[in-house]
Order: structure tokens, then sequence, then C-alpha cells
């Protein structure tokens, strides 16, 4: 297998503990082990990272933005969902 025949592999960051992992980029590696060393020398360069993901970009699954509507139309009928409804109180980060 050549560099070029490698799997894809989407790379989350989580930059602070307490955070959520976001997604950073993409790279090829022939497997898990070398994806997550390539992901920390690529994306955590500066030491904006504490934690990294390496996930097989055929595993991950996504909803199309052209089917938006009827997609998350199902969840337009349950406004007590949205925090609006909800006093929060002073001090709460990251919510």
């Amino acid at each position: 297998m050549t560099h070029t025949d490698w799997p894809l592999w989407e790379v989350f960051v989580r930059s602070r503990r307490g955070l959520s992992h976001t997604h950073a980029g993409s790279l090829h590696a022939p497997d898990a082990e070398l994806a997550l060393r390539n992901a920390r020398d690529l994306y955590t360069r500066r030491g904006e990272g504490v934690s990294l993901w390496v996930v097989p970009s055929s595993a991950i699954t996504a909803s199309s933005p052209d089917e938006k509507d009827p997609f998350f139309e199902p969840s337009a009928d349950k406004p007590y969902r949205h925090p609006t409804f909800y006093d929060i109180p002073e001090g709460v980060q990251h919510l």
C-alpha cells in the first residue's frame, strides 16, 4: 500500500479541559496509531490541544445539508428544548 492509498482520517482537537472536541481537519495515514501521531504533529504544533480524536472518514455518517428542512423538522415542534425557557445562573460557563 502506497501513501496515496492510505485511508482518510478526520481529526478532532480539544483545546482545553472541559471544552468539546472540534473538527480540525483531515489527513491520510495507514493506521490509527500513525494517524494520531501525525494529527499531533500537524494540528497541535503550538500546544493548542490537550486531547485528540482520529476517526476513519469511512466510519462517519452525516446528514445532507440539502435535506436540512425535512430532516430537522421533527425537532421544530419542541420549543422547550431551546434554552430561552430557562434562566442560566451567573457564573455558568460553556453552556
